[in-house]
């Protein structure tokens, strides 16, 4: 389901960084994040979005989620933006 809307979703922003900064700027709309990922990296990124009450997905593979995205290499967070 989730890889599915960010295939088909017209703006997203990859990768943590990038994610981190649009939620501070309240740019996401919903969030996926890779199950498989490093829990120290998306913790912090989880807690700002329950934070800004952001829509959350979690999914089951950084690599399944990069292929969604239209990238060769995994991806830990995708941010569907507004």
């Amino acid at each position: 389901m989730s890889y599915e809307k960010v295939s088909q979703a017209h703006k997203v922003i990859v990768g943590t960084k990038q994610t981190v900064k649009a939620l501070k700027l309240g740019q996401v709309k919903e969030l996926v994040v890779a199950e498989d990922a490093d829990p120290r990296i998306v913790k912090p990124v989880i807690e700002l979005a329950e934070q800004k009450n952001i829509s959350l997905h979690m999914v089951d593979s950084m690599k399944k989620l990069g292929k969604a995205c239209g990238i060769e290499v995994g991806a830990v967070t995708v941010a569907i933006i507004n």
